[in-house]
């Protein structure tokens, strides 16, 4: 199985994922400071796709609200 790469975009103050292609959409409720934004990122996606977290890397765009992230088989 390849590696999958989503484009990944950022809502604040919000709650949901929304996967359409190979695009996804979702709200954080954690600020982005220190990284916290990113870590509730990955759980996201991970408990999303029922993988480990550790599945789940950005690509890109650390400190963006336009991320790509890959998921790792």
């Amino acid at each position: 199985m390849n590696n999958r790469r989503y484009d990944v975009t950022i809502k604040f103050h919000k709650d949901f994922i929304k996967v359409e292609g190979n695009s996804i959409l979702v709200g954080l409720t954690s600020k982005p400071e220190k990284g916290k934004a990113n870590v509730e990122l990955i759980k996201k996606i991970a408990t999303h796709f029922n993988i480990s977290s550790l599945q789940v890397k950005i690509v890109s765009g650390f400190k963006s609200r336009r991320k790509v992230i890959e998921i790792l088989p």
